[in-house]
């Protein structure tokens, strides 16, 4: 092999993926907030990624759902709650909106009620909420 050959043999990318883990970890689950959206969605899609020990940590996809009138949501569990796309405005008892978009967090006590005011029916919304209880 010539000289050329090695240094363009040696530049080309690996064919197989790097490790997501260090060795010797084992992979329980992975996945994609993004993926397994169904194209029809005449409900919020609530997937549980993770939980136990206090905790649970969810996917809620919206497009155009919203809390249904007089409804509030009164939780047992402080609750956190991220954006990663689209666009969602959340109404909480005695604070008024909030605008959230990609990016943007809240963080819900238990028993502050709350409720989803609007979502954007032209794109999916989708929340990662992170549910927990204080240690006691």
């Amino acid at each position: 092999m010539a000289q050329d050959d090695r240094e363009q043999e040696s530049a080309r990318p690996s064919r197989r993926p790097p490790s997501l883990l260090p060795a010797g970890a084992s992979l329980m689950t992975i996945g994609n907030l993004r993926l397994a959206i169904p194209h029809v969605l005449p409900d919020e899609l609530i997937t549980t990624l993770a939980e136990g020990k206090g905790a649970r940590i969810e996917r809620i996809v919206s497009r155009g759902h919203t809390s249904d009138p007089g409804f509030w949501y009164d939780q047992e569990e402080d609750e956190f709650v991220l954006v990663t796309q689209g666009h969602a405005r959340v109404e909480v008892e005695e604070q008024g909106e909030l605008d959230l978009r990609a990016g943007d967090y809240l963080v819900l006590p238990a028993h502050v009620k709350h409720r989803v005011k609007w979502t954007d029916p032209a794109q999916d919304t989708v929340w990662l909420a992170v549910f927990y209880r204080d240690s006691e």
